[in-house]
């Protein structure tokens, strides 16, 4: 094992003071919310859920977000393979807005170029179909923009990438995790791999001792294609879920911050314990042993194996479970709500 005991700090990500300097950005922004009331577009809730709602009228509200890839641009311009990239931008985007029990309908994109490269920009576009398909969303527009001084990268292939999903909810059927309680339990959808989250600090850790087009025994795979597996999306299932009136208390993306996520769905009167975990996928068993890095820094940083994650009750197991075997999706119960406020893998707190 490494002795390096990377975590995310260490590559310049220091997650508390992200969190203090978007606490910041919510009290500033939150001020403008008053140039809306008594509007259509007033605003339902304050900045810090998986997406903004606002009130359209008649019982419904749009739900808002806007999201990129990370540092997984990165992985695609060293293996100069792009046509994956533009499903992780959608899924990053609908995954999210579906937390708020949110279908999200429409995405603009913003792919900013360091030279304009038809072949790159065409994967890219093929790839946000894929994923818009998937989603079952429009894509109705964007920008493109080439910007040689300020996009870095590698050489002139460097780009970056990011949308903006909008999605439509019931205002009666908008999910915040105000009704989690003590007893629900914890369904965790499996990833499809490392999504798009972490990387910064796999790269760090994993490109010290393998090259990107190395074949890694360990993964089955040669290094970069494992990173650039698209992320999974999750909508059609949780639609599907939702239409159908099953009990659900919460949902939450497992992305950027992973398990310590969750507590954005409480207040501090119930808390999450997850000791029922499946086994862990082969590519953070790699890092985690390549980095000498703690269990509770993976769990903090990376999603595990776990994508997406359910607060329901256990008699919804078996309807929910049924569901995501249609979408050929697997799911395990993996926790469940205690009264403890915090998230614990058993009786490690990982969220603070």
């Amino acid at each position: 094992m490494n002795n390096n005991k990377w975590t995310y700090s260490k590559v310049g990500i220091n997650t508390k003071k992200i969190r203090k300097s978007q606490n910041e950005i919510g009290r500033v922004l939150g001020q403008t919310f008053i140039n809306r009331e008594g509007k259509t577009g007033s605003v339902l809730f304050e900045i810090g859920h998986y997406a903004g709602l606002i009130d359209i009228g008649r019982g419904t509200a749009l739900a808002l977000h806007v999201d990129g890839v990370g540092t997984k641009v990165l992985i695609s311009q060293i293996m100069n393979r792009y046509d994956t990239i533009g499903i992780d931008c959608v899924a990053m985007n609908v995954n999210d807005i579906i937390c708020v029990g949110a279908e999200p309908i429409a995405l603009l994109d913003y792919i900013a170029l360091k030279e304009l490269d038809e072949n790159i920009l065409n994967e890219i576009i093929k790839g946000l179909k894929t994923g818009a398909d998937e989603a079952s969303i429009a894509i109705i527009g964007g920008e493109t923009s080439i910007m040689p001084d300020v996009v870095q990268g590698r050489g002139n292939k460097a780009f970056d990438i990011a949308g903006m999903i909008v999605g439509i909810v019931s205002k009666r059927n908008i999910i915040t995790g105000k009704n989690i309680k003590e007893g629900d339990i914890i369904i965790g959808i499996e990833s499809s791999g490392i999504h798009s989250n972490g990387l910064s600090l796999a790269r760090k850790v994993l490109f010290s001792k393998y090259k990107a087009n190395e074949y890694v025994k360990e993964l089955d795979n040669v290094l970069g294609n494992e990173l650039l597996k698209p992320t999974r999306i999750y909508v059609k299932p949780v639609m599907d879920i939702l239409r159908r009136k099953i009990y659900i208390s919460g949902l939450a993306n497992i992305t950027g911050g992973s398990f310590s996520k969750l507590t954005r769905l409480i207040d501090k009167s119930v808390g999450f314990r997850l000791d029922n975990y499946p086994k862990i996928p082969p590519i953070f068993n790699l890092i985690q042993n390549e980095g000498g890095i703690s269990k509770r820094e993976m769990f903090r940083t990376f999603n595990m194996g776990i994508g997406f994650c359910l607060i329901t009750s256990r008699n919804e197991v078996e309807n929910i479970n049924n569901i995501f075997s249609t979408y050929n999706m697997n799911i395990h119960v993996i926790g469940r709500v205690i009264k403890k406020y915090g998230v614990y893998i058993n009786n490690l707190r990982i969220d603070n």
